[in-house]
């Protein structure tokens, strides 16, 4: 068992930056691979830049989940290729980039007033190019190149490879637009720059798209359909990632469960019995990632119940450098809410899973997702919602208000009828459950001793480090000669609702 360009003018350069922004909807340090560190929130982070003289200058802000983040590491990339640095202050840029979410309506909301920002600083600098990027490209591409007059260029999460050639195309004076959702692309070939970085834990996205056409999600329509990364470019990404210092990897996708890699394509064309027999599945690649070093944590994200399988558990179970947590979203606690959000399995199906994930990996911590206020929701199905909570009792939770989104399934077949004000209430008692539930959790681990992986130093204090245990529960210890990448025995001694406090032993011990 493991342990537990027109209007520019040529001779300015042109600078990248990244500044971090994504909801959390729940204060807990307990971190997740599916949503952005808390403490990175606005904070601005630069490449290394050994010369800017001559060279080209980009200002790039990213909002929503993990893959956007990702996502902008591939952007990143590609327009270094042609010469760009980066820079702090989006005042010496001349050229803007948003990657953008369409989940909630307060990430589009959040855009819009950056996207004014950048316009009314464009009326002191007529040659600033701003561009809209990801997942509000499709839906809001005219009327914020047309009607608004918002950007200047449009890209869509498939056409990152075509930014070069959008931004020349703005230069000679015109509007640019590329949206086109593709049935191959997955950037394999590119090598992301690592954006934020603490230089021991990295992302790296093994697929794009989703099938899953959940009612309320807009993801199918902005991203596309399913089509999985080559694993072998994932392993060699992993083995170069390890060499460059790296400890940890997560491995980034809409549905990793549903990994499937028969030559490339989309998942959907994975037909006959010889094409499935001859693919690589999700549990296989993790048996390959894991297995570039022992050294080397291994985490994923996210999760669907309909297709978690008894292999990856098994797979998980089977090496100790994969991590024993899993963030697997239910959304409601109600089989008839399931149903009307097309998630595809009800809440037996659901409790067999989490049965599963006990069974064979008894330490496993779980993680998930909670909609509260839904189509139609009912005050038994909220209650439904709460007693799953309870019997599973979750580690930790993102916990969300239904925020309609337009042209999604929800959006033309049902009624946004729950009122506020009951949302917001409903949303209260999931929270304080969660909070009660995350709390108890952290006092099982006291006395227990982990294996951490050193991240960097904690939050609070200098002569403090953080890392976490292999149930990503945030660990901090007195800093001693220990540094980020060290992997460290730690006793937990004390806790707070969602960290572990305690001190580094030589070896596991009993407290």
């Amino acid at each position: 068992m493991k342990d537990a360009s027109v209007g520019i003018n040529d001779n300015l350069s042109r600078v990248l930056i990244l500044v971090t922004f994504a909801p959390f909807m729940n204060n807990s340090e307990f971190n997740s691979s599916k949503v952005i560190d808390e403490s990175r929130q606005g904070s601005a982070t630069l490449l290394d830049n050994t010369s800017e003289a001559g060279k080209r200058k980009l200002y790039l802000e990213s909002y929503g989940c993990q893959m956007n983040f990702s996502d902008s590491e591939i952007v990143a990339s590609v327009l270094m290729e042609q010469g760009f640095v980066t820079t702090p202050d989006p005042k010496q840029a001349d050229v803007v980039l948003l990657n953008t979410c369409a989940i909630r309506e307060n990430a589009e909301l959040r855009v819009r007033q950056r996207l004014q920002d950048f316009k009314n600083e464009k009326r002191s600098r007529p040659g600033l190019i701003i561009g809209l990027l990801g997942c509000m490209a499709e839906r809001l591409k005219t009327r914020l190149l047309q009607e608004e007059k918002l950007v200047d260029l449009v890209a869509g999460p498939d056409a990152y490879r075509d930014l070069p050639a959008l931004i020349s195309q703005v230069d000679s004076g015109q509007k640019a637009v590329n949206v086109l959702l593709s049935r191959e692309e997955t950037y394999a070939d590119i090598s992301p720059v690592r954006l934020g970085s603490n230089g021991v834990s990295a992302y790296i996205s093994i697929m794009r798209g989703c099938d899953n056409m959940c009612s309320f999600c807009v993801v199918p329509f902005t991203r596309g359909r399913e089509r999985s990364r080559d694993p072998e470019s994932i392993v060699q990404e992993a083995r170069e990632l390890f060499d460059q210092g790296y400890r940890e990897v997560t491995l980034l996708g809409q549905n990793v469960d549903s990994y499937i890699y028969a030559g490339g394509g989309l998942k959907k064309d994975i037909l006959t019995e010889e094409q499935k027999a001859n693919s690589t599945s999700f549990a296989a690649l993790l048996k390959m990632v894991a297995e570039v070093s022992p050294d080397l944590r291994v985490r994923f994200s996210t999760s669907n119940p309909r297709d978690m399988t008894n292999d990856v558990l098994h797979t998980i179970a089977e090496y100790e450098n994969i991590c024993n947590y899993i963030h697997l979203p239910v959304q409601s606690g109600s089989t008839s809410m399931l149903d009307r959000m097309n998630r595809g399995y009800t809440r037996e199906m659901y409790e067999e899973r989490i049965e599963a994930i006990k069974r064979i990996i008894p330490d496993c911590a779980i993680s998930t997702d909670i909609i509260t206020g839904f189509c139609g929701e009912t005050e038994e199905e909220h209650q439904e919602t709460l007693s799953l909570m309870e019997w599973v009792g979750y580690h930790f939770a993102y916990m969300f208000k239904y925020s309609e989104r337009p042209g999604t399934m929800a959006h033309r077949k049902f009624k946004d009828d729950v009122e506020e004000s009951v949302k917001s209430q409903r949303l209260s008692e999931i929270v304080a459950l969660q909070q009660k539930l995350s709390h108890k959790r952290t006092r099982t681990m006291n006395g227990q001793t982990f294996k951490v992986l050193v991240e960097g130093p904690s939050k609070k204090s200098a002569d403090h480090l953080k890392g976490r245990n292999s149930q990503n529960a945030v660990c901090v210890f007195p800093k001693d000669n220990h540094k980020p990448g060290d992997y460290v025995y730690f006793v937990a001694e004390e806790c707070t609702s969602a960290t572990l406090i305690g001190r580094t032993v030589s070896d596991f011990v009993t407290v």
